[in-house]
């Protein structure tokens, strides 16, 4: 299990784009760990949004944020980025990043999958 801690959230206007980092803690690895990214937004359920494999190789997206969203990860760097462009209202949410165990599998959409969650970054897009 890893500490994490998101950062990169704030407010946009719609069409903007935002980075959010996730940043493992010191002496703590994200290496061969599933990574993964989710949102809830005021009165809503958490609900997935993107993940990575632990190669790097291998991406997920929902279908509300495809083509517009970009996960990636630095290993050396113990984070996991999450790009998001063309920015809607509707991505208003806080967003949480997650990781699973090393070199686990499971359902990447399904929250049981990961053991280590951040405590989130608020992402507040205007219209």
């Amino acid at each position: 299990q890893v500490q994490l801690v998101e950062s990169g959230g704030g407010l946009v206007q719609a069409g903007g784009s935002l980075r959010l980092s996730c940043a493992a803690s010191s002496g703590r690895t994200i290496s061969r760990r599933t990574l993964g990214w989710f949102r809830q937004a005021p009165g809503k359920e958490r609900e997935f949004v993107a993940a990575i494999d632990w190669s790097g190789g291998t991406t997920y997206y929902a279908d509300s944020v495809k083509g517009r969203f970009t996960v990636s990860r630095d290993n050396a760097k113990n984070t996991v980025y999450l790009q998001m462009n063309s920015l809607k209202p509707e991505d208003t949410a806080v967003y949480s990043c997650a990781a699973g165990k090393p070199f686990g599998g499971g359902a990447y959409r399904a929250m049981s999958t990961y053991d280590s969650w951040g405590q989130g970054t608020q992402v507040t897009v205007a219209s």
